[in-house]
């Protein structure tokens, strides 16, 4: 398939970064949509760089409406030269559905090598965000309404382990690249692992945030000079747990109205306990975390950060 369209020589052209700024696109996933799929083909620099016109952004949106539907990148590709495409009924996502079988059977399989090849190419054809809410978290809390019933320590670390190095490189080298503000991101008592928090981590860091990601919950006496030393703009808890009553209804309240930043509750906690917190400073984010760290920025807006 060639889409390469012919454009009127005074047609404007966009390098790759700038496609990736405007579109919320990766380059490393743009140039997968080329190479693997044909979705996109940019014209070229005599020394090889990308050039992108209007005509391929508005292709690129077009992709990311199916691609935020739910369907797959290789379901986009035969759908996406359709006549008036995104107006169609969504197809079956079957494939999605395959891909998180694919990985719940290697977490408890151990596979890790099949792992991480699954997560840099889910990363590389797909926006995080998509990553994210088609496979990975509801491929993690498949895994962990199976883990209540019959527990699997060893692969919760095993996929914890491999979520936590393949996130660090991450965040390490976005958080030398931006100047956005800082997110201290934390998993709360009852949380067993950091998966909820680094799925945060990842898509905070997305978004142009710095992030500060601890594996642990913090006590909540540290947590004031964690805000101070660390200069910190917001602190957001992840969970996949309801926690207590008593830490949930009084000593977290009583610890955010210290902070003097935004508090906020992402994961499955977040929908367990909605409604709970109307007179406190704890703002309830909810359990789709692409959707939950699209809400910080008006939380950090209105706290005068942005």
């Amino acid at each position: 398939m060639n889409n390469k369209a012919t454009h009127p020589p005074d047609t404007p052209l966009y390098p790759i970064r700038e496609v990736s700024r405007l579109t919320g696109v990766n380059s490393v996933t743009l140039r997968a949509w080329e190479r693997r799929y044909g979705l996109i083909c940019p014209q070229r620099t005599p020394k090889g760089h990308r050039l992108y016109a209007q005509d391929d952004i508005t292709r690129i949106e077009r992709i990311l409406q199916w691609l935020n539907r739910g369907v797959s990148v290789s379901q986009v590709a035969e759908l996406i030269n359709q006549p008036e495409a995104v107006e169609t009924p969504a197809p079956a996502s079957h494939d999605w559905e395959s891909q998180r079988q694919q990985l719940i059977a290697m977490v408890e399989a151990l596979d890790t090598q099949g792992l991480q090849a699954l997560y840099h190419q889910s990363l590389a054809l797909y926006p995080l965000s998509v990553a994210i809410n088609e496979l990975w978290q509801p491929a993690i809390k498949t895994l962990e309404t199976r883990w209540q019933s019959t527990p699997d320590v060893l692969a919760r670390r095993t996929l914890e382990a491999l979520l936590r190095s393949q996130a660090g490189i991450r965040l390490h080298h976005a958080n030398q690249a931006t100047r956005g503000p800082l997110v201290l991101i934390a998993p709360l008592p009852d949380e067993p692992g950091p998966l909820w928090a680094l799925m945060a981590a990842l898509l905070a860091s997305e978004h142009g945030y710095q992030v500060q990601l601890m594996d642990h919950s913090l006590p909540l006496d540290v947590l004031p000079q964690a805000v101070t030393r660390l200069h910190v703009s917001m602190v957001l808890f992840a969970s996949g747990q309801p926690e207590s009553d008593a830490y949930m209804h009084q000593a977290l309240p009583a610890a955010a109205a210290t902070l003097g930043v935004p508090v906020g509750l992402c994961g499955d906690v977040a929908r367990r306990r909605e409604g709970e917190f109307n007179d406190s400073r704890i703002h309830l984010l909810g359990d789709d975390l692409p959707r939950a760290i699209a809400r910080l920025r008006p939380l950090l807006r209105g706290a005068g950060v942005l």
